[in-house]
């Protein structure tokens, strides 16, 4: 029986084509954005198109069961939705700050909470969560309110992870690095600074808008070769900046314990 594939964010970037890529190789997919209409190029008995607020933990517990109902279970779920806020940290209004969570990081916690239930009856499945290699690395002016919602990505995933897997289901957070999708672009919601250190960041981020190294189409090849494994990794680093700027930072961290570990362990009884 085919696999069934449930992806929120579809109507573009990474979750578009992990819909169609998942659709030639023969996958069942449920596919969530927030106007269903926007997914009109897909079709076939084996789509569902579904129309879904995130941040409206009602509206994705009827994408879930909808899904159940139409495909008998879900075997995959990738988090995929989510957005860019660039600004400084003093500057981001609160408002601001609080939807970036809503969206990318309590969105996907509805989505895990209203499918849990099902994945433990069956005992089987994969929750995906895409955060990004700024998940792991926050050394960039004016992105600190994104990298921290991936910061809590990543360390959501790797406790549900422990949690669930006495039931035999599966957690990996997966960690882009720079992939040429719209992320860059119109997506991103942009706070004007009076840092010098945050406007440069801008500048430069807009520069690489459109000559990221990465190719989504095989960014997305490789996340479905991943959920093929028996055994997924935790962490899942796709992009070759991601492959080497996380062991930079691994390296610096290491450094830092071993220059204070001194001050640091003399803190016992």
């Amino acid at each position: 029986m085919s696999k069934v594939w449930f992806v929120t964010g579809a109507s573009k970037g990474f979750g578009r084509i992990l819909v169609s890529q998942l659709l030639a190789q023969g996958y069942k997919v449920a596919a969530t954005s927030r106007d269903a209409a926007s997914l009109g190029e897909f079709s076939g008995n084996d789509f569902l198109p579904l129309t879904v607020s995130l941040t409206d933990e009602a509206s994705v517990k009827a994408a879930i069961d909808k899904t159940i109902s139409t495909f008998g279970k879900i075997d995959v779920v990738v988090n995929n939705a989510g957005y860019g806020q660039v600004g400084a940290l003093e500057e981001v209004s609160d408002k601001d700050a609080r939807e970036n969570y809503n969206v990318n990081v309590f969105g996907l916690l509805n989505v895990i909470r209203q499918v849990m239930p099902h994945l433990r009856e069956q005992r089987s499945g994969h929750i995906i969560n895409i955060a990004s290699v700024g998940g792991m690395l926050g050394g960039f002016p004016g992105w600190a309110i994104y990298c921290s919602t991936k910061f809590a990505v990543v360390g959501l995933t790797e406790g549900l992870r422990e949690e669930i897997k006495e039931f035999g289901v599966k957690a990996t957070v997966v960690l882009p690095g720079y992939f040429r999708t719209s992320f860059l672009g119109g997506d991103l919601s942009v706070t004007e600074s009076k840092y010098q250190s945050v406007m440069d960041s801008i500048k430069w981020h807009a520069a690489l808008d459109g000559k990221q190294p990465g190719d989504p189409e095989k960014g997305v090849a490789a996340i479905i070769e991943m959920a093929k494994s028996d055994n997924p990794p935790l962490n899942f680093l796709i992009g070759k900046d991601a492959t080497e700027l996380v062991p930079e930072k691994l390296k610096s961290i290491e450094a830092e314990i071993e220059e204070w570990k001194a001050v640091s362990a003399n803190t016992i009884f």
